[in-house]
């Protein structure tokens, strides 16, 4: 408590905060700051989950270096204000606060595919506005990466499970271990009285590098692995294919789940991984190492066979391996797109919506990385606010509703 104190006192209370405007949702950062040093915690609590309902999430796994924390004007001199912690100390104390309460309801129904932090942001501010929310989710527990992209060490999965509290007191109804796209369609949902559909699916389907033994017993998706890591035996060495933010997090996950040697395997340079600089200091710090300037060119039983991609050494190499974890990124699931009619994915893979979120099929919205691919919680919770204004738009717009009988 007392370093969260320390540091917030440190905020300069800048007339024109950079820190905010480096935040994808222009979190109030001075203003929250300075209500929690005056003792306001809970007006500061209520004013950042109005602007951001998943702050709570946010505070924890959002890249602080790049965003709010690396535009702080300390930086220029001293260490900058540990915006993330002063965020989740507001945070966690707000959601044990707040008692939620199903809103008087509006008439209107939404229909919400995927409980990641897309959909759960837009399920939070809809329902919130009386907005009667049913959400689909093709596992048997909400979050999508939240729940099982971001390993347990970054993310108490306990947070998620409070928040789906909350979603149901107020109102929203989630049902479970359903894939909505061809036995239930958008025409059902259209049919059975939604005024709006929206999908945010995520990137769920891992890409290949579609070389020789990408099919073996020994090799597998980062991706997957991260779902359900003590299902995966590993053995004791194991090399990770990538060098993004999913290659840290499934390298160190691999180390706590047993194995003895992990390495990073990629084509470049550090200086261009594409990684987050906080996320290879930690994996370098859990004990990961780095195998630069080598590309696979075949996966064998026993490990990889590379090349070596520097300009002066071009030779063949063999690095041996229990275990291969590929990590070279992920796009969308077809299965919505394949089954419904009006709408399309674009030349990425992603489905096609613009800025704000609305598609080519008349009533269906989507945000999140199903459109945009793998991005930040917080860029999704930004691009979720757009969708709610487009949202709104679209159903007031629409004929009145005949009251029931």
């Amino acid at each position: 408590m007392q370093h969260i104190i320390n540091s917030a006192q440190t905020c300069l209370d800048c007339k024109k905060p950079k820190c905010q405007k480096g935040c994808p949702v222009g979190t109030p950062i001075a203003d929250m700051i300075r209500l929690f040093l005056s003792g306001n915690i809970k007006e500061a609590g209520e004013m950042i989950f109005n602007n951001n309902p998943l702050s709570i999430i946010c505070s924890l796994v959002c890249p602080h270096e790049k965003h709010c924390e690396g535009h702080c004007v300390l930086n220029k001199k001293l260490s900058p204000v540990n915006v993330g912690g002063i965020e989740n100390y507001i945070s966690t104390y707000y959601m044990n606060y707040r008692e939620f309460e199903k809103p008087v309801q509006n008439g209107r129904n939404l229909a919400i595919i995927g409980s990641g932090p897309a959909g759960i942001s837009l399920a939070m501010m809809m329902a919130i506005k009386g907005y009667n929310v049913t959400m689909y989710e093709g596992n048997n527990q909400i979050g999508g990466v939240l729940r099982y992209g971001i390993p347990d060490f970054r993310l108490d999965k306990t947070i998620i499970d409070k928040i789906e509290e909350n979603l149901k007191k107020l109102g929203v109804k989630i049902r479970k271990n359903i894939m909505i796209g061809k036995n239930i369609t958008i025409d059902d949902l259209q049919r059975d009285g939604f005024d709006a559909i929206f999908i945010g699916t995520g990137v769920w389907a891992p890409k290949k590098l579609g070389i020789k033994g990408e099919s073996l017993g020994n090799v597998h998706f980062a991706i997957d692995y991260l779902k359900t890591p003590k299902a995966y035996d590993l053995g004791k060495k194991v090399v990770v294919v990538g060098a993004g933010n999913v290659a840290m997090d499934v390298a160190r996950t691999a180390i706590r789940n047993g194995a003895r040697d992990v390495s990073i395997m990629y084509r470049k340079g550090e200086e261009n991984m594409p990684a987050e600089r906080i996320e290879i200091e930690h994996a370098k710090i859990d004990g990961v190492k780095f195998n630069l300037y080598k590309s696979p060119i075949e996966f064998t039983e026993n490990g990889i066979k590379y090349e070596n991609t520097k300009e002066d050494d071009t030779s063949e190499g063999f690095e041996e391996a229990d275990t291969i974890l590929i990590a070279i990124s992920q796009t969308a699931r077809d299965l919505i797109v394949r089954h419904n009619s009006g709408l399309s994915l674009g030349e990425n893979g992603l489905l096609q919506s613009d800025e704000n979120g609305v598609t080519t099929r008349d009533g269906v919205f989507a945000s999140g990385d199903v459109v945009t691919g793998a991005r930040t919680v917080v860029e999704a919770v930004a691009f979720s606010k757009r969708v709610a204004i487009s949202i709104e738009e679209y159903i007031n717009n629409l004929p009145p509703k005949n009251k029931a009988c």
